[in-house]
């Protein structure tokens, strides 16, 4: 039979071992990413495009690894969402072709002095 004024002691034991019988029969519940499988621009749409209207000029010459891993510690929710957020970054990050360049008209040349008009 079970006392039911135990001492401090065995009182704190009895805690420890139901706390710790709790925690081991507990389920885990399962974490679902709601990010995945969706393409990167709608990621920005969805989490970005309220602070930044455009993606342009977010990466900033940035290395793909540094970017991956500052969108993962801030923004994102898994790694392959920032990696793929970071590809599309740096995909609109691009400089647009350039126009093809015209060359330079050569200056006019000085104008050549007149031949003298020989007489009959």
């Amino acid at each position: 039979m079970i006392p039911l004024f135990q001492s401090g002691r065995d009182r704190i034991v009895l805690v420890i071992a139901v706390a710790a019988a709790a925690v081991m029969t507990a389920t885990v519940a399962a974490a679902q990413n709601l990010d995945a499988g969706k393409p990167a621009a709608k990621l920005f749409a969805e989490g970005c495009a309220t602070c930044h209207r455009s993606p342009r000029g977010l990466a900033k010459g940035r290395f793909s690894l540094t970017l991956t891993w500052f969108l993962k510690d801030h923004y994102a929710t898994s790694a392959d969402s920032a990696k793929s957020l970071a590809a599309y970054l740096q995909s609109v990050d691009e400089p647009p072709p350039r126009t093809a360049v015209r060359p330079k008209k050569p200056a006019r040349p000085a104008p050549r002095p007149a031949k003298p008009v020989q007489s009959q």
